[in-house]
């Protein structure tokens, strides 16, 4: 029988894991954090700015959409977050560290998020090299 763990389903294999040792702070995401992450890999940086006038101005004259941001400010901080980490991998700007942790996150989930998606980011070129 296989056993899913959604709560670290992007972590690293539980072999490669360091020994559980009594932690207070939480390290994994939960399911909706976790979606949010994962919807943030079609998001550019260019969806992380507010729009000018012009571009509203252009927006609204041909019919373009412009992205919004998320309605939980919570949830905001880890889409903004991630969209960096997608986009640059360890590059993230110290000010979207610090707006991640301000909204209640720890700097064990930073890390988790870090190396969950440049995993996968490193995943997928290595699938797409050998093919």
């Amino acid at each position: 029988m296989a056993y899913l763990d959604l709560d670290n389903m992007f972590a690293a294999p539980v072999a490669s894991r360091p020994a559980a040792a009594p932690s207070t702070t939480m390290a994994g995401f939960s399911a909706l954090e976790w979606s949010v992450i994962a919807l943030a890999r079609r998001d550019t940086l260019r969806s992380l700015t507010q729009p000018g006038r012009l571009s509203r101005a252009m927006g609204s004259l041909f019919g373009l959409g412009t992205t919004s941001s998320l309605a939980d400010p919570r949830l905001e901080a880890l889409r903004r977050l991630a969209v960096y980490v997608w986009q640059r991998g360890f590059a993230l700007p110290m000010a979207e560290i610090e707006r991640f942790r301000s909204a209640g996150f720890t700097p064990a989930q930073v890390e988790t998020l870090v190396v969950s998606v440049t995993g996968i980011r490193i995943g997928a070129e290595q699938r797409s090299i050998a093919a």
